[in-house]
């Protein structure tokens, strides 16, 4: 039998360190939240419990302090049934973790953050062809957490994380997105939206939107439009700076609205409810790329008219189309010039100037 006690206590050790590295590449009031969020999970406690804050600014002083201590530490190795492993070679780890009910995940987040988790693995299935790991309680986690994401060609979706994120959202939506909020609520048979319902049915409507992660993640994965190898070579040329975050952003948007994604499923399978909250949590760079979205929501709302979702998401899936290509061709002109600079230049004239950031 697997230590994995110790396993957990070697991925934490590299959490840290990760964090103690990376912890700048988030604004002050983002790094505030996942701070907030890691307490609860440190802590055992739901998604609404909120403590008092002298407690938690204590506990991140602390942790602040652990972090200056870890900053000049080097990624341990992860060591499985006395076989050391790099820390970054999921594969073999989970070749061994999987067999013994745990999942390990590692890997390059925002702005090439790097990121690591241990989990329980619940279950185990295939849709589309691709291997589809549900992870639950998570032993081990940093800063960086997302509901879903894929590694070696499968996809993972942390049901721990995936509650957090859902709720988040919803107490901290934006005026603008509350109307969309209710109707989702209202779909999920919420008449009554005060925090108690919302919290007992929390767990249900997260899992009920399993589906819709995956189906994002097979998009970004079947996308052939935003080349992965030259999408990766972009995001590790422009770390931390908007060329980053609209490659991400228009890589997200091919995922959600190609032949395979999220639309895909939520048009063919009539969610209601998922369209919904996807309309409710739109914002920033993929607002402004997808202007379609809203105004085909509000018809939908008055008629239930599918074609109009579908008509936003071809002209939605198009822009995201041409802002690929665009990004590709000063990205390769850029190369040859051997210049950074130009590159940030062309996209800011060109790209992000006809937007609103």
């Amino acid at each position: 039998m697997i230590e994995i006690n110790t396993i957990t206590s070697q991925v934490l050790q590299n959490c840290d360190i990760s964090d103690s590295r990376h912890a700048g590449v988030y604004s002050v009031c983002g790094l505030a939240l996942r701070l907030r969020d890691m307490y609860k999970w440190e802590m055992g406690l739901d998604p609404w419990v909120e403590k008092d804050s002298s407690e938690i600014l204590d506990w991140i002083g602390d942790r602040e302090e652990k972090w200056d201590n870890l900053a000049e530490e080097d990624f341990e190795e992860i060591t499985v049934l006395g076989t050391p492993y790099d820390p970054f070679d999921t594969r073999a780890i989970n070749a061994v973790l999987e067999h013994q009910g745990f999942f390990y995940g590692a890997g390059y987040a925002r702005s090439l953050k790097p990121t690591f988790f241990l989990a329980v693995l619940e279950e185990k299935k295939k849709v589309a062809g691709h291997t589809i790991y549900i992870l639950g309680r998570e032993l081990a986690r940093d800063l960086f957490t997302s509901p879903a994401l894929a590694q070696d060609n499968c996809i993972l979706i942390r049901k721990d994380s995936a509650k957090l994120f859902l709720w988040d959202k919803m107490f901290y939506i934006k005026k603008s997105g509350r109307h969309a909020l209710r109707f989702a609520l209202e779909s999920y048979g919420l008449k009554d939206q005060h925090s108690d319902a919302l919290r007992q049915n929390l767990e249900r409507i997260s899992s009920a939107e399993t589906e819709t992660y995956i189906y994002h993640e097979l998009g970004e994965i079947q996308d052939t439009v935003f080349d992965r190898e030259i999408w990766r070579e972009i995001i590790a040329a422009y770390p931390h700076t908007l060329v980053e975050l609209l490659a991400r952003t228009v890589k997200d948007l091919l995922a959600d609205t190609n032949e395979y994604g999220t639309f895909q499923y939520i048009t063919r399978e009539r969610k209601t409810a998922s369209l919904a909250l996807y309309v409710a949590f739109i914002e920033g760079l993929t607002k402004e790329l997808f202007p379609e979205l809203r105004p085909a929501f509000e018809g939908f709302v008055q008629t239930h008219d599918w074609d109009l979702i579908e008509q936003a998401v071809f002209a939605g899936y198009d822009r995201a189309k041409q802002y690929a290509e665009t990004i590709i061709n000063i990205h390769q002109e850029g190369k040859q010039k051997n210049n950074n600079k130009w590159v940030e230049d062309e996209i800011a004239k060109n790209l992000l100037a006809h937007l609103n950031v």
